[in-house]
């Protein structure tokens, strides 16, 4: 079944282009996984990498934007930088545009990690040191920094 000729689909530029395409439309990829789904699905090598050069360039690919729209959707999960930031570099987004994102969103970082504490274990502050550990390490479970989780469970509410 796998030996005669037509087996192997040959693809053309434009089936690369528009299954990048169509995968953008659904959501914001970063070049490298964007690469690593057409790679997936068969596509070869050169033909993903001219076709995503071409797509850089005519804006439609964009590492920056999607870490922007990453950062705000894990902002808006209740995610703390250090977790967001590792995220982002295991889909070898660049450090600098990594750090651009983080620093655009802005957030108040200790209060977002306050309030990930709250909705979790609710509003009383840990009453000893076994539930404030156990808190702490929710909190760097969900990547806050030791001053933010430091912050929100100082009982600052």
């Amino acid at each position: 079944m796998g030996d005669g000729p037509g087996d192997e689909r040959e693809f053309t530029a434009a089936d690369v282009r528009r299954t990048a395409m169509d995968l953008l439309a659904r959501r914001e990829h970063a070049r490298h996984e964007l690469a690593g789904k057409l790679r997936s699905r068969g596509m070869p090598a050169d033909l993903i990498e001219s076709t995503l050069d071409d797509l850089g360039r005519e804006n439609l690919l964009s590492d920056a934007r999607f870490a922007e729209a990453f950062v705000a959707s894990r902002i808006g999960r209740g995610q703390g930088p250090v977790r967001i930031r590792m995220e982002l570099e295991q889909r070898r987004v660049a450090s600098g545009v990594i750090e651009e994102a983080l620093g655009n969103a802005a957030p108040d970082w200790g209060d977002l990690a306050a309030e990930a504490r709250r909705k979790r274990f609710g509003r009383k502050p840990p009453g000893d040191f076994r539930e404030r550990a156990r808190q702490a390490r929710f909190l760097q479970y969900r990547g806050f920094a030791a001053e933010h989780i430091s912050r929100a469970l100082g009982g600052d509410d």
